[in-house]
Formats: C-alpha cells, structure tokens, sequence
C-alpha cells in the first residue's frame, strides 16, 4: 500500500532520517514513537506527500488519509456533514440529489432524467449506507447529532478537530497516517477509536503519546533514533518492543563492560611496553586492539534532552487581577456562552469543564482578548499580566522564525538571552532560526512555553497544555504547573494535569456554574 526506499529526510540543512526502506501492507497498524523533534511528524508529512523526501522515493499503491497534527482550515460556511462526505466526493453528490428532488417536487419536466443521474452518482459513491456509516463514525468521535447540519465556523477548536479525524475515518479504505489523533478526545471517544483502528483492514501509521492507545492497537514499532538519523523498525508490538529493547541495552551493556575492561587492560599493558624500544611496537599494536575492541560495541543510548520548564515568577498584582462580567458568545445561530460571571483571585487555581463545544476554549480566547464577546466585558485588574497558552498554537505567527516569536512574547529579552531560553527548550543553533511553521506539535508546545516563561505573567490561561508532549516533557509542564505561584485558569482532558493543578475552584459549561473544587468533579474530567 505505501513502499519508500532509501529516503532521506531533512528540514532546512538538518537530516532528521537517512536512507530509510519500509514497506506498510493492509492490516499493518505501525506506532511511530521518538522524542519530540526527533523527526516524527516530518516523516509522516513526508509520506503524505506534503514534504518532497530529500532522497529516495515513496510509492504509494492506494489512498492515503492523513490527519496533522493542527490541521489545515477548512471553508468555515461548509456544514460538519459536507466535510465528513466529502471524503468520498459524496457532500457534491448528495447536493445534485437534494436539487434534483426539489426540482422533481417542483414539476420540472426534465427533472426526472436530472434525479436518475443525480441518484446513480449518489449510489456509486455509496449512497445511504455510506451516509449512515458517516453518521457513525460522527458520533463514535463525540460529534453530536445537533452538530452535523452546523457551517465550521460554529464549531469550538476541538470539535473541527473531530470532524477531521472523522473525515479521515471515513475515506476510502488505504493507509491512515494519523499524527496524534487523541488530542481533544473524550474518554468515551478514545474507546471508540481504539475499536476502530484496531478493526482497520488498510495500513495505519500512527504517532501518539496515549501509550494505552498504541500498545492495543499497533503490531509494528517504528522507532525514530534522532542520535543516528535512523528508523528502527521492530515487527512486534508494544509490550514486546519494550521488553526486547530493555533487554538489548542490557545485553549491550553487559558488551560494553566486557570490551571496557579488556581494553583497559590492553591500554594498561600497553603503556608499560612502549618504555622499551624493543616492545614499542607490540605497545602501539596493543593499543589499536584495545581501541577496535571499543569501536565494535554499541555506545549506551543516550536519553533524549528535556526542556527545563519554569513558569515565571509572577508580577506583583492587585487581588483580583482578572475577572469577567455576563460574558455571552455565539456563531451564528449557536449560543455558545451565556452570561459567564467569573473572578480570577491571585493565585487562585481554576479548573474549566465541559462537554466538548460547551465554551471551554472561547472562554480562554474571550478571557486572553483573541475574541471579543457578543455582550458582558473582561475585567483586568491592578497589575494584570497575561500570559496564554492556545491548545490550537495560533499565538505563534508560523511564517516567523522560533526566535522571532520568542521576542514577540518577550520583548524586554536581549538577543543573548533570548537564545539562552530558547536552548533551555531545546532550540539550539540552527534551531532558532527555523520558521514556526515547519515545527511538529510537541516543538509548538516546548516554544509556545518558552514565550510563558519569559512573560512574568501574574494570570496563565492554559488550553490542553500537555497535547503532543513525550512523557518526559509532559512532567515537566506538570511539575512546572504545579509549583506556579500565580493565578492559573486550565483546561484540560489530563487526569494529571488536574492533579497536577490541585485547583480550588471548577467552571462547570455550558451551565457557567462556578463551585468549590471536591473530588467529585474529578469523573468529569476525561469527559470534558
């Protein structure tokens, strides 16, 4: 279904993969797992056809679904039920069909030769069944019924995520190439989805940090190795990966070990014959042995460099640096918010829950000025300073480079400086110079960070924070969060991140109902 051979991978001059060969067949369900920035999210855009492969060639023997990570805009006037048809080319089908009844209803008397044209094509692409089975797919993802005749634009960030994943589920059956396809999935949606993939018959390529996810889904691992541009390929599944990569850096190490000490002994040996001109050149000989017996094991794995997370120490500010007044929005004919009341405390620590669609993201976006309200008013209060973490990235210009973006979020930082934060997120050298919209999910993450850290924010609106992160970086934005000494407002699907929190108040939408937190409210999290 996909076949590449000796492909290369690069962004700008930096090779992330060289010389790759895999073949993915139907039935193939491949977890493709690395640090973040190793070069994951390349390598798929790569195989998608959306980046030219710097080397080798991709053949692709059948339809290839991709899903990004931010995907791509679609036309905010088309309704969720279009996008999702479309897939098949049917939104266009059912369209002339929907026209031609009408015509037929209306005495047209070449309506009838317009209906019979309108309704093969409408068959051939599957007809009713392939409608039902989007309706399916819809609401296996969350979609709820009421959303499928709503235009895009009415839809929260989550939910235009849904509709394009579902989209991608319902294409013609091929290789899916799925880059974080949980981000925004309700616990109940992430069930689903795993049924799905797990009965896909096509090929599926898949980069997740849901390690629950990959481990019941996939049977092949595809390792990104960042040190040695190299894909490892292991043709077992989770657990089994895990347990033989444990066990061969063991065994390597046991290698090491053995070759360490017997070339120390040669050096050692080595270095009491090269004295005696008559044993100098037994010495060196001694000592390329000991050296060739070092250069034939594996060298330890490295572990992956961590960003070193801080949120900033907050400005000082007045006692309620943030508030907002019967704030209320709406798309259209969709009411999104209603009269939301809310008082930000210093260093009070809110949690915001809801069904997806209920308001949760348009509240961040009113809150941090990116959107305006229908009526009601946002409150700063003495000494406000905001900073806002957008799960979509849209505070990041992608045609600026990483360090351009830095310096819009944190002006008062010298060049120096700058690029001493930015190396603390891992945008070393060349790095920093790259444009934002070449980076994958978790490298967004890690700047979009870097420009909180540098805020002195007193108030920190924080929208799915822990999205597209490995889990070592993922603890670090917990521990950062957890011993922030400012006002946070989250929201968040993580179990952890809550936790993480320890909030002392909840935001219950669509209802704006606002109550101490208790343990309770803690079922609703996975549900939001």
């Amino acid at each position: 279904m996909l076949t590449f051979r000796g492909v290369d991978v690069r962004v700008g001059a930096r090779l992330l993969l060289s010389g790759i060969t895999a073949h993915i067949a139907p039935g193939d369900r491949v977890g493709l797992v690395g640090r973040n920035g190793a070069g994951k999210t390349t390598l798929l855009r790569t195989l998608a056809g959306q980046l030219p492969p710097a080397a080798g060639t991709i053949t692709a023997s059948g339809p290839i679904g991709y899903l990004p990570q931010d995907p791509a805009a679609a036309d905010p006037a088309v309704t969720v039920t279009d996008r999702i048809l479309s897939a098949r080319g049917m939104d266009a089908a059912v369209r002339e069909l929907r026209a031609a009844e009408q015509a037929l209803a209306a005495g047209d008397e070449r309506a009838m030769a317009r209906y019979v044209r309108a309704d093969d094509e409408f068959q051939a692409r599957g007809g009713y069944p392939a409608e039902a089975e989007a309706a399916r797919v819809a609401a296996g993802l969350g979609l709820p019924e009421r959303a499928m005749t709503q235009p895009l634009g009415t839809l929260s960030g989550g939910q235009r995520r849904r509709v394009e994943l579902a989209r991608v589920l319902f294409a013609d059956q091929g290789t899916l190439l799925l880059d974080e396809p949980t981000n925004h999935l309700d616990a109940d949606s992430v069930t689903w989805l795993r049924g799905f993939l797990t009965g896909y018959s096509g090929g599926l390529v898949m980069i997740s940090h849901d390690t629950e996810l990959i481990a019941d889904v996939v049977n092949r691992v595809w390792h990104v190795d960042a040190e040695h541009a190299a894909l490892e390929i292991h043709n077992t599944g989770w657990h089994t990966y895990l347990t033989d990569r444990a066990a061969g850096e063991r065994r390597d190490a046991r290698h090491r070990a053995v070759a360490e000490r017997k070339a120390a002994a040669l050096h050692a040996q080595a270095d009491k014959m090269r004295a005696r001109s008559s044993t100098a050149t037994r010495a060196r000989d001694m000592a390329r042995r000991a050296d060739r017996l070092l250069a034939e094991v594996r060298p330890a794995r490295r572990t992956g460099k961590v960003a070193k997370i801080r949120l900033p120490e907050p400005a000082p500010s007045g006692r309620t640096p943030l508030g907002a007044v019967s704030l209320t929005k709406s798309y259209g004919a969709l009411d999104v918010l209603s009269g939301v009341d809310l008082a930000v405390d210093r260093g009070s620590r809110l949690v915001v829950l809801g069904f997806n669609g209920a308001g949760k993201t348009t509240l961040l976006r009113l809150l941090a000025g990116h959107e305006n309200p229908d009526s009601g008013r946002v409150v700063h209060g003495h000494g406000l300073r905001l900073g806002y973490f957008a799960q979509e990235h849209d505070t990041l210009d992608p045609a600026r480079t990483v360090r351009q973006n830095l310096a819009a979020h944190a002006p008062q930082l010298s060049d120096g400086e700058a690029r001493t934060v930015l190396g603390a997120f891992l945008f070393g050298g060349d790095d920093a110079d790259k444009p934002a919209g070449v980076l994958s999910g978790g490298e967004k993450t890690r700047l979009a960070l870097a420009g909180l850290v540098s805020s002195q924010a007193n108030v920190l609106l924080l929208d799915e924070p822990t999205n597209n992160l490995d889990p070592a970086s993922r603890a670090e934005v917990l521990a950062a969060v957890g011993g922030y000494k400012g006002a946070v407002v989250m929201v968040t699907h993580d179990e952890e991140a809550v936790e993480a929190l320890r909030p002392d108040r909840v935001l219950v939408l669509p209802d704006g109902v606002e109550d101490l937190w208790s343990p309770g409210y803690g079922e609703l999290v996975t549900l939001a």
